[in-house]
C-alpha cells in the first residue's frame, strides 16, 4: 500500500511537471532576468544599450526610421527599462491631447480589441461569463441581423476569434466557427457582453482591474463624436508608454510586481496561441508572429509569418495607422509604436522594415 502510494505521488507530480513546463519557462527566464516595473509616478528608469548587448546606433537608426515614416512615439523595453525612445510633434492626436510630459494621447484603433480580450478574461475567472455562452445570453435576441436560430449558435469564443461567421454588416454569411473574418462590427458586442456581464461600465471596470493597478494613468474610454455609435464603438485612448505598461503585464505573464493582475494563466495562454485553425496567426484578439501563413480582413491568405524579420515568438496588438504594440519573449522586449499612416510608398512593408532595423541592432545568439 505504502508502495502504491508513492507511485501515485510520483506520476501526479510528473503529470503537474509536464503540465506546467511551457508556461514555467518564461518565468523561469525572468527569475534569472528579473523584470523591472516602472512606478505610477516619478522617473522610468533606462538602460544603456550597450549594457545588455545592443548596439545604439542601429537601434537609433531603427527610430530615425520610424521617425521617417511618420510616427508620434516609439518606446521599447528591455526587460521593463527604458531601451529606447523617441517623439515627434506629428498631432497625431486628433483632439490634441497631451501628458503632463507633452506625449501625444492618442486613439489607438483596434489595438483596444486586445486589451477586450484581457477584460474578457478577467470576467471569465471571476465566473461572471464563459467562452462557450451563447452572446444572445447576454445581449438578448436581435443584436446581429442574423435569423434568430443563426445568432443563437454564435458564442463568446466566436467573438474573440473572429469566427462568428457574420459580414461586415452583420448578416449572416457562414455557420458560426466555419469562416474566420475580420470584422469590427461584430468584435464591438464583446464590450456589451462584458459591461451586461459585469453589470457596470466598462470605464469602470477597466480603471479598477486594469489601469489603475500598472499605472497607465492617460489611458481611457472616450465615445467617438461621429458618427454617432453605442457602447460597442467606444474608442481606447493612450500614450506610447502606458501602452508600453500594458505590453510589459503581457511580458510578465499578467504579474505586476509580484501581484496578478491577469490571474487566469490558461486564459492567456489561449490568447496568445493560435485559437482556430482557420487562421494560425490570431488568437484572443492578438496577433501571433512564425506562424507558416495566415489571414487578413474577409480570409485572404499570405504565405510565410506576419513579420518575417521578427523573432517568432513575437505577438502584437494592432491598430490602423501602424499603431503597434509588440512583445518579445525571448528578447525580453516591448515595443509600442504610434502615429500616423506611415506613407503609401512603405505602408505595406513598414512593420517588417521596422523590424530588420530593431533585429540588426539586437544581440547576437
Amino acid at each position: 500500500m505504502h508502495t502504491r502510494s508513492i507511485t501515485r505521488a510520483c506520476v501526479l507530480l510528473v503529470a503537474c511537471c509536464h503540465a506546467g513546463l511551457a508556461a514555467d519557462s518564461t518565468s523561469t527566464a525572468h527569475a534569472r532576468n528579473p523584470l523591472y516595473f516602472p512606478p505610477a509616478g516619478g522617473e522610468w528608469e533606462h538602460v544603456r544599450p550597450a549594457a545588455v548587448g545592443w548596439n545604439e546606433e542601429k537601434l537609433q537608426a531603427a527610430l530615425t526610421f520610424a521617425g521617417e515614416c511618420n510616427s508620434s512615439g516609439v518606446v521599447v523595453l528591455h526587460r521593463g527599462k527604458i531601451l529606447a525612445e523617441r517623439y515627434w510633434d506629428l498631432n497625431a492626436s486628433a483632439s490634441g491631447k497631451k501628458d503632463a510630459a507633452g506625449r501625444s494621447i492618442e486613439h489607438v484603433a483596434s489595438i483596444r480589441k486586445s486589451v477586450i480580450a484581457i477584460l474578457m478574461g478577467m470576467a471569465r475567472h471571476h465566473g461572471s461569463l464563459r467562452l462557450e455562452e451563447t452572446v444572445s445570453k447576454h445581449l438578448g435576441a436581435g443584436w446581429s441581423k442574423a435569423a434568430k436560430e443563426q445568432e443563437q449558435l454564435i458564442t463568446v469564443r466566436h467573438l474573440l476569434t473572429m469566427t462568428s461567421g457574420l459580414a461586415d454588416d452583420m448578416t449572416f454569411e457562414a455557420a458560426a466557427g466555419t469562416r474566420w473574418r475580420y470584422n469590427n462590427a461584430a468584435c464591438g458586442q464583446t464590450l456589451l457582453v462584458l459591461a451586461a456581464a459585469e453589470k457596470q461600465s466598462i470605464s469602470g471596470l477597466t480603471r479598477t482591474w486594469l489601469t489603475s493597478r500598472i499605472g497607465m494613468g492617460d489611458s481611457s474610454w472616450v465615445a467617438p463624436v461621429e458618427p454617432p455609435g453605442g457602447d460597442e464603438r467606444l474608442q481606447f485612448w493612450t500614450t506610447a508608454r502606458d501602452l508600453a505598461r500594458f505590453g510589459l503585464l503581457m511580458l510578465a505573464d499578467g504579474r505586476w510586481k509580484g501581484e496578478d493582475v491577469i490571474a487566469d494563466r490558461a486564459y492567456l495562454r489561449a490568447a496568445l496561441q493560435p485559437s482556430q485553425p482557420l487562421n494560425p496567426a490570431y488568437g484572443y484578439l492578438w496577433w501571433r508572429n512564425g506562424q507558416a501563413w495566415f489571414l487578413r480582413g474577409a480570409g485572404d491568405r499570405t504565405e510565410g509569418p506576419l513579420i518575417p524579420a521578427a523573432p517568432a515568438d513575437l505577438f502584437s496588438a494592432h491598430g490602423a495607422q501602424e499603431k503597434k504594440l509588440y512583445v518579445v519573449p525571448s528578447l525580453d522586449l516591448v515595443v509600442t509604436r504610434l502615429g500616423k499612416v506611415p506613407g503609401p510608398a512603405i505602408l505595406p512593408t513598414f512593420p517588417n522594415e521596422f523590424w530588420k532595423r530593431l533585429m540588426a541592432a539586437a544581440p547576437r545568439p
